[in-house]
């Protein structure tokens, strides 16, 4: 065993196990002022009524942190025929209506990549969120470059209060209120207020299109105002009603193709580029989006390396992708339970005109379309598989978050398989529990 390899081993074990035991929400609410996580954290002591968390989501805060920084100039290999092979053949019979990317890099001396269809495009949906909040956070670092204290400051103090922007959405939230002890779940609606750490919350979290809106407004907000930045509702109003549409536009499409090309991203591969609900679109005109899963596994990769935006921006983005509310489709495999996962999903299906009545989620016969993201460090705290993955599927008719969860199992199954393979040493050691 290598040197190399035996530190990437040992130090997870001898920090990470360390500081798992250090508290839970990830996010407390003295720290991040994210409500839900309170409501989260109760509901897992038992408090309160609501969900248990599984093991591999009880990291505390300094356990998350961005494994790649040493290694700034990595790059995708080329892929691998042996592990693409092997790979493909988890797909099955639709491996036509499926694209998949994976980067294993369980051992740092021998990255490897599989990709199937992995350049072919298609339409991002809610992963685009990711380059929504990067978006934001490049903001954030023009205007306080070399003040992190202020850029939390502004995460966690600034309130803003939801406006027509979120209308016609119905994907809910978890609105918690401390002082009652109370949740309510439903979609945001114009007058609801939170911090800005809360709005990237609600749009990582739950994909609400309304979040993501609104926090695609305030990056136009602060991209305007520097470091003025918050104003006062009556400033914000002037400046979207006074600034022409084209001019509106143009910004948005530099603050979010901009950040993707100064953070190391091709956005010929990938690129956001509007608003997610009707209003928005309607205030600011936007282009076309697109992603192929190569590159959105290059974005994890960068993330991993601190390059979205900075060291900064890439842990707070990890952290919040680590938070959330339930793990779903791609991440809720039992075999990622003890796992740390971070991970982004979205969907679209529709059934044709016979179907329309009945139409089950995620079954549509006309389209079915899922999309996962995906960094697994399993098991969590002391990982010995770490691996990327961006998985697209269009398997008409069947269930597509069933789908992505016997995929997920299949793949972890796969790379466990190559780690024993490969250093049965390190597997024997770690399962007897001995010393390396």
């Amino acid at each position: 065993m290598t040197l190399q390899r035996m530190l990437f081993l040992l130090v997870p074990v001898l920090l990470g196990w360390s500081c798992i035991t250090a508290g839970y929400p990830l996010y407390g609410s003295e720290d991040r002022g994210i409500l839900r996580l309170q409501q989260a954290r109760l509901a897992h002591e038992g408090s309160i009524p609501g969900r248990q968390k599984v093991a591999g989501e009880l990291l505390p805060l300094d356990a998350v942190d961005l494994r790649l920084l040493q290694v700034p100039v990595l790059e995708l290999p080329a892929p691998d025929p042996g592990f693409t092979a092997e790979v493909r053949a988890l797909l099955g019979a639709d491996a036509e209506a499926v694209s998949i990317a994976v980067l294993d890099l369980s051992d740092p001396g021998k990255p490897r990549y599989a990709g199937h269809r992995d350049t072919i495009s298609y339409r991002p949906g809610s992963i685009g969120k990711l380059v929504a909040a990067a978006a934001l956070f490049q903001a954030l670092a023009d205007a306080w470059p070399d003040n992190l204290e202020k850029r939390l400051a502004i995460l966690r103090e600034t309130v803003i209060e939801a406006n027509e922007l979120v209308s016609g959405d119905e994907h809910k939230v978890r609105l918690w209120d401390p002082a009652t002890r109370t949740l309510a779940r439903r979609p945001l609606r114009v007058g609801d207020s939170a911090t800005l750490w809360n709005w990237l919350d609600w749009m990582l979290s739950a994909s609400s299109n309304a979040a993501a809106s609104v926090c695609m407004q305030q990056t136009l907000l602060l991209a305007h105002f520097g470091r003025q930045y918050p104003v006062s509702d009556a400033a914000a109003q002037r400046f979207l009603e006074e600034t022409p549409r084209q001019e509106l536009g143009s910004l948005l499409r530099r603050s979010l193709q901009g950040t993707l090309q100064r953070s190391g991203i091709d956005t010929k591969q990938l690129s956001q580029g509007s608003f997610y609900t009707r209003a928005g679109k309607a205030q600011v005109p936007g282009s076309g989006s697109h992603a192929n899963d190569r590159e959105l596994v290059t974005f994890l990769l960068r993330l991993e390396q601190g390059r979205i935006v900075d060291e900064f921006s890439s842990r707070e983005l990890k952290r919040l992708l680590y938070v959330t509310e339930q793990r779903v489709r791609y991440a809720a495999s039992p075999a990622l339970h003890d796992a740390a996962v971070y991970y982004k999903s979205g969907s679209l299906y529709a059934c044709t005109a016979e179907q329309k009545g009945a139409c089950p989620p995620f079954r549509g016969d006309r389209i079915n379309t899922m999309n996962s993201v995906a960094i697994v460090e399993s098991p969590a705290g002391a990982p010995r598989h770490y691996y990327f993955v961006s998985l697209h599927t269009n398997r008409l008719g069947k269930d597509a978050a069933l789908q992505h969860r016997a995929l997920a199992t299949r793949l972890h199954e796969l790379i466990e398989a190559h780690t024993a393979d490969e250093h049965p040493e390190v597997t024997q050691a770690q399962e007897q529990g001995g010393e390396l």
